[in-house]
């Protein structure tokens, strides 16, 4: 249990020119819900004449288009595909030593292997992935980050809130719809385990808004520790690091690179044909930090942002928080050489010791396998640590209703506090809506929902949005007065959400906010000292986490669950003997576990 000091997020929900203020319950009349969802509108992008859809064929030279009526001007979060077809995964989670960098250290291994092996199926597939937790002393779980989860709340794999943790020696069977595509990966959603091996990639093919020869994959980049986070955790949380946590030892790059000493391990190689476009796909899997990503004598197309398609455009170099993915268009037209490929930790938000680490990028028939270029970035540092908003055009129009107002008094405040727990221990807090969540591992927030208990405990922060299509608006506020003036990379499940505006300062309502076809993403960045608004429909009914994904802050609190539609969950989940089983499993296994939560459990 947390004990809080007073600071707080506040939720604003506007309905029909009344600004309606509440940090539990949002209402909405149905029948303005329903006008306000049909005011959602979609259009294609002007950029690109498409052949009809019943004519498409994807290609190198039609990436556009992709089969059976759907295209890149499908609206995805109505329509998609269903193939019929079932891909099927077994990932089993072991305790294992490696040496990324030659460094050596234990992990936590998907498969014997970090990253754990790429899942991949088409728009329109059922993915069926069984986990299995082969781990000596731990719970695992496991999320498919991004994925929105269409009516299959329970697949969401967030521990304490959609499922039990998976005990040593069981099994779970995740079973979802593909009505997304692009690029996102998987981690453990327990504690902080994903920062010690328990992450992968996910490619889900589709069409795309730019044409490409050669999909490359994805390039996962993240920062690496040689101690476990498990053991930097609480002494994060009991303040042995007061300015925050450690410097990361190394960053690695696809799941290598060399160690700062030069002695061991070796760089991520690439290879381009000259005259050939290929596609990346870049995935933020770090635990801390930041990064901005660039390749010396080439520009980068950017086509997707997380999930979402937009408009190409392109860029010498581009910032890409955690969580976040882009995938780019790299046009392999420059002189037959090897290329350095830079990620830099940006200041303010990251902390690392390698101040900027290197991939290659090598043409064929290249004299040198290594660059002889200079190997320094020359990107410059993204002040505030912010989103090239401006930038993300999504592909399908989609707008915001804009009739409502924010008061300037409606601050919406993310805080840090020193607290003390029930053993009389001073503990660091970062909170959100009034309260650092901790939720409870024996026993998720869908088990409180099948068993029509609404007497939530208050450090699971909960958050009852009980109408279906509702508009709702967040203005998460960072407050220098009341915490660090530190970024933070917002994370929503279940959801892609509208940003409408962020900005460094104080949201005031004088700034503008963008209504039209504003980006849309999964995760976006908070900046430094300033403000994110954010909006999204409650037509995805489930209990979803919403949270900053530096996996230091959320497991000190920072994070709140957003519970749409209890009702609707209560009379079509489709929970049976198996789930409510692996809950007693868990709880068995716990009675007796070596390690108990000491965090937020996520």
């Amino acid at each position: 249990m947390f004990f809080l000091l007073p600071l707080a997020l506040l939720l604003l929900q506007q309905v029909s020119g009344a600004f309606i203020p509440t940090a539990e319950l949002v209402r909405i009349d149905n029948d303005y819900a329903r006008r306000q969802a049909a005011t959602t509108t979609s259009t294609t992008s002007a950029t690109t004449t498409l052949k009809p859809d019943s004519q498409c064929t994807n290609g190198p030279l039609t990436r556009q288009c992709w089969g059976n009526g759907f295209s890149i001007a499908t609206n995805y979060d109505s329509t998609w595909p269903n193939t019929g077809k079932t891909v099927s995964y077994t990932l089993e989670i072991t305790n294992t030593t490696m040496a990324p960098d030659g460094v050596p250290r234990t992990v936590y291994a998907v498969n014997g292997q970090y990253p754990g092996p790429t899942i991949e199926a088409n728009w329109g597939d059922t993915l069926q992935i069984t986990v299995k937790n082969s781990l000596t002393t731990n719970g695992t779980s496991m999320h498919w980050h991004g994925v929105r989860q269409w009516h299959s709340n329970e697949m969401d794999g967030t521990n304490g809130i959609t499922e039990c943790p998976l005990a040593p020696g069981h099994s779970r069977t995740y079973t979802f719809l593909c009505t997304q595509f692009g690029t996102t990966w998987y981690h453990s959603h327990y504690s902080s385990q994903y920062s010690d091996g328990v992450v992968g990639s996910i490619i889900i093919n589709g069409p795309a808004t730019s044409n490409y020869d050669i999909d490359l994959g994805t390039f996962p980049m993240t920062d690496w520790w040689y101690t476990p986070v498990f053991t930097l955790d609480p002494l994060i949380q009991t303040g042995a690091f007061p300015t925050g946590p450690p410097s990361a030892n190394n960053i690695l790059i696809n799941g290598t690179n060399v160690n700062l000493n030069g002695t061991a391990g070796k760089y991520s190689r690439t290879t381009l044909t000259k005259g050939k476009k290929y596609r990346l796909r870049l995935i933020n899997t770090s635990t801390n930090d930041n990064f901005q990503v660039s390749l010396d004598g080439h520009n980068l197309t950017v086509i997707t942002a997380d999930f979402v398609p937009i408009v190409p455009f392109s860029t010498q170099w581009l910032y890409i928080g955690i969580g976040q993915r882009y995938d780019v268009i790299i046009n392999a037209n420059e002189a037959i050489d090897s290329y350095w490929f830079h990620v830099v930790p940006q200041s303010g938000c990251s902390n690392n010791q390698n101040s900027d680490a290197l991939a290659i990028f090598s043409y064929v028939g290249a004299s040198s396998s290594t660059p002889s270029n200079a190997t320094k970035s020359n990107a410059p540092s993204t002040p505030g640590c912010s989103d090239p908003n401006k930038s993300l055009v999504p592909y399908v129009k989609l707008n915001v209703p804009s009739n409502y107002t924010i008061p300037q008094s409606s601050d919406l405040d993310v805080g840090f506090a020193i607290v003390q727990n029930t053993a009389q221990q001073t503990l660091f807090q970062w909170n959100l809506n009034f309260t650092a969540i901790q939720v409870p591992w024996g026993k998720p927030t869908l088990q409180y929902v099948l068993d029509s208990n609404t007497s939530y405990p208050p450090d699971m922060n909960l958050i009852s949005l009980p109408n279906a299509n509702a508009w709702s608006y967040w203005v998460i506020q960072a407050v220098t007065t009341l915490a660090p003036p530190q970024p933070h990379p917002i994370h929503l499940h279940g959801h892609d959400f509208y940003v409408l505006g962020a900005d460094s300062g104080i949201y005031n309502n004088s700034q503008t906010l963008n209504y039209v076809n504003p980006p849309r993403r999964d995760v976006a960045m908070l900046p430094a000292g300033g403000y994110l608004v954010i909006a999204f429909i409650t037509d995805n009914p489930g209990a979803w986490l919403m949270h900053c994904h530096i996996a230091f802050h959320i497991g000190l609190g920072l994070g709140a669950q957003f519970l749409e539609e209890p009702d609707y969950i209560r009379s079509t989940l489709p929970i049976g003997q198996d789930w409510q089983q692996e809950c007693t499993d868990w709880n068995n296994y716990y009675a007796t576990a070596l390690y108990k939560e000491s965090d937020s459990g996520l």
